[in-house]
């Protein structure tokens, strides 16, 4: 088998999943979720790492030989290891050294390889190392999932038209939460290109109680919700409404909800959630909003999600 071959298998298995309306009666809207925790390695990051390799593979940048390499102590360098694992090529991740257990064992099952960097030098630190191996080594394929067009592309023309399709009617409201915002980029984009008036809004955690130990790059204790590192956020091109504060315990309040629904979310899915039916309310009855659960539990495990279960 081809690497063009293996890499088609990826684009099939980073296809699509469903979205599913729940009815909010709170507000008397409608909210979609795009259940995209259902791609191969749990996250909607294998959208990204399956877009981005594929252009790789396509444009001769990954070659059998080549070391695919991204600081992220999250999803992206999960679904970077899978998907490497599936055409045949190393990876390499590079995280602060207080990244989570359960994330490294992924990694590795994957066949991965974890690289620590100072727990001081955060996500940032990471980043500058995959530079400086790069620098030295031609065979380093940097992802550069902060700065990658290509990471909003994948949502902009595979995630967004499957949710308008899947939705069938108008979408009023759009919200979701910034990593490398390539999710909210992407998908607003699609949601422009097919005649949508869509309010397009952020959410974001304030501080609260809950502290997730070993979760190097939080903003107010969500795993990958990170604030300052992305250059693929334009709120002007999106016209970005104002931004949808959620107390991090809420955000938690409302993952447990997901999962007691039968849906194995993470925290970032929870904020996700909270938001949109704070965003309903905003915009009054017989509303259509949608989101994103972005990712599943079992890499949550060490954190504080769980510690009503394990008490």
């Amino acid at each position: 088998m081809t690497l063009e071959d293996r890499k088609a298998t990826l684009i099939r298995m980073a296809a699509r999943t469903i979205a599913i309306p729940y009815n909010d009666e709170a507000s008397g809207c409608t909210i979609w979720l795009k259940l995209e925790y259902l791609l191969p390695s749990g996250s909607t990051k294998d959208r990204v790492a399956a877009f981005i390799l594929g252009h790789g593979v396509e444009t001769g940048a990954i070659t059998e030989d080549t070391i695919v390499c991204e600081a992220s102590s999250g999803s992206t360098s999960i679904s970077l290891a899978m998907a490497c694992a599936v055409i045949g090529v190393k990876f390499r991740a590079v995280m602060p050294e207080n990244v989570s257990r359960e994330r490294l064992l992924i990694i590795k099952r994957y066949g991965g390889e974890a690289v620590l960097t100072p727990r001081e030098g955060g996500v940032l630190g990471a980043i500058e190392e995959t530079r400086r191996m790069a620098a030295e080594d031609p065979r380093v394929f940097l992802t550069r999932q902060f700065e990658n067009p290509l990471n909003a592309r994948a949502h902009q023309r595979e995630t967004g038209p499957e949710l308008i399709q899947q939705v069938g009617t108008t979408i009023h409201g759009f919200v979701a939460g910034v990593g490398t915002g390539g999710t909210l980029m992407g998908i607003a984009r699609a949601l422009k290109e097919a005649g949508h008036s869509t309010r397009i809004a952020r959410a974001v955690p304030e501080k609260g109680s809950a502290c997730f130990a070993g979760q190097p790059e939080v903003c107010g204790g969500i795993p990958g919700i990170v604030e300052g590192l992305s250059t693929l956020m334009d709120a002007t091109e999106i016209g970005l409404d104002e931004d949808i504060k959620i107390d991090e315990r809420e955000a938690i309040a409302a993952t447990r909800e997901l999962c007691q629904r039968g849906m194995p979310v993470g925290p970032s899915s929870g904020l996700n959630f909270a938001a949109a039916r704070a965003m309903a309310k905003r915009l009054g009855a017989g509303k259509t909003i949608a989101t994103v659960l972005c990712d599943r539990m079992e890499r949550y495990f060490s954190t504080d999600l769980f510690d009503d279960v394990t008490k």
